[in-house]
């Protein structure tokens, strides 16, 4: 006889128990939409275009209002107006947007056919400076043309890049014999280096290095040519250093610059003090300490700590990402080009900027020696400043002339145009 076992009653799992949220859809997160917006503008047409235009366009304001702050108490001691540095730098600031926006406008060819020129003139101003240069600060990188100085190394960096460009976009096919990747351009820029050594300018000379590098890895050169071009430079810097007491003070005791603190420490110290007063949000603009006379160069190559001390740890962060997001929207063009003289010039401006950038931040932290490097679109120099303000025109021409973007801008003339007539 089969006996019928008696059903278990059904218990309901209460409505916030396993079995509910088992069977409850999965929530979204409330940062998914965020990421899915944020991705979104990051994809539009002009999306890299307003990147470059407003990430320069705030660092240059920064700059503009730290040498106002760093350089007033200088500039007071030197000739009674605090404002006379600042005035120089919003002259050359002057002088060099225009450049930018004759930059962003002009063709790719006419800029090409400018490439050659430009490398000569660089090279004639940069021997001229190694025999007729003026000294500043122990180096030889200066050079008078009437009552200006002017620092022809800086003028050289954007021709090197330009130059280096037009001969790889020209040889574009033949990139994987070595003779061609090597000749003229190492020649070239071994050359411009050797002629800036002359000056006893080793931290120039070292930014050049780097854009030859950087230029022969986006070109696919092999990597056996890093390692002895690396070694070579060791040794090169090695001999420099060396016969030069100062720069051997200074390459010896950058990582604790407290021991030799009333000589070469001196300035990477009063960095480091700078720095660590800063706090989070900074003593607020003007208020830096360190500007009294302590901190040498507090306008151009440690301006990077004024900044930290006046606007603290969220203000060198914001600086650093500005520079971070100029090379993200220029690794783009370069990513996304078909034209090989937009993508070797676009990689040669990031790798000046950005290399300069971390060796300036590099010395002000004290993970570099002090080889003075001033800080691109921040530090007081009009030198410095115009030919900048020039590369990242010359990026802004580049992304406004990409397909997608190009046919945004012409939609949005069009529609403007008509909205013109419509009110009329």
């Amino acid at each position: 006889m089969t006996t019928v076992q008696p059903e278990r009653p059904s218990v309901a799992a209460p409505a916030d128990g396993p079995a509910d949220r088992v069977r409850a859809p999965l929530r979204r997160a409330p940062w998914v939409p965020w990421v899915r917006s944020l991705r979104d503008a990051l994809d539009r047409p002009l999306t890299t275009y307003y990147v470059l235009i407003g990430s320069a366009s705030l660092l240059l304001t920064i700059g503009l209002i730290m040498v106002l702050s760093a350089s007033s108490v200088q500039a007071f001691a030197d000739t009674g107006d605090s404002y006379s540095i600042v005035r120089r730098q919003l002259m050359w600031a002057a002088v060099g947007l225009p450049v930018a926006f004759l930059a962003s406008r002009l063709p790719h060819r006419l800029v090409r056919n400018l490439a050659y020129p430009a490398f000569s003139f660089s090279l004639v101003l940069l021997l001229m400076t190694a025999f007729l240069g003026v000294e500043v600060n122990g180096n030889t990188n200066w050079l008078a043309v009437g009552p200006l100085l002017i620092q022809p190394s800086e003028i050289a960096k954007f021709s090197l890049v330009l130059w280096a460009a037009h001969i790889y976009a020209n040889k574009e096919r033949r990139l994987g014999s070595l003779h061609e990747v090597l000749v003229p351009v190492v020649p070239g820029m071994v050359l411009a280096t050797g002629l800036v050594v002359l000056g006893r300018d080793l931290g120039t000379a070292m930014v050049f290095f780097a854009i030859l590098l950087g230029m022969l890895w986006v070109v696919g050169a092999p990597a056996r040519l890093f390692v002895l071009s690396l070694s070579l430079v060791s040794v090169v810097a090695g001999v420099l250093a060396a016969t030069n007491a100062e720069r051997l003070k200074r390459l010896t005791n950058f990582l604790d610059p407290f021991q030799d603190y009333y000589d070469a420490g001196w300035q990477p110290a009063h960095g480091l003090y700078a720095m660590s007063s800063g706090g989070w949000f900074g003593e607020g603009i003007g208020a830096s300490q360190q500007k009294w006379g302590t901190l040498t160069a507090a306008h151009t190559d440690f301006i990077f700590a004024v900044l930290g001390e006046e606007l603290g740890l969220v203000g060198t962060l914001l600086v650093i990402g500005l520079f971070l997001a100029l090379a993200w929207a220029a690794l783009g063009i370069a990513r996304r080009t078909t034209d090989p003289f937009v993508r070797y010039a676009t990689f040669g401006i990031v790798v000046w900027l950005i290399g300069q950038m971390i060796v300036n931040v590099g010395m002000v932290l004290a993970l570099l020696p002090v080889i003075g490097i001033p800080l691109p679109l921040v530090s007081y120099g009009g030198s410095g400043l115009v030919p900048t303000l020039a590369a990242l025109g010359l990026l802004v021409g580049f992304a406004r002339r990409e397909p997608e973007a190009a046919a945004a801008l012409a939609a949005r003339r069009r529609r403007a145009s008509s909205g013109l007539m419509a009110r009329r």
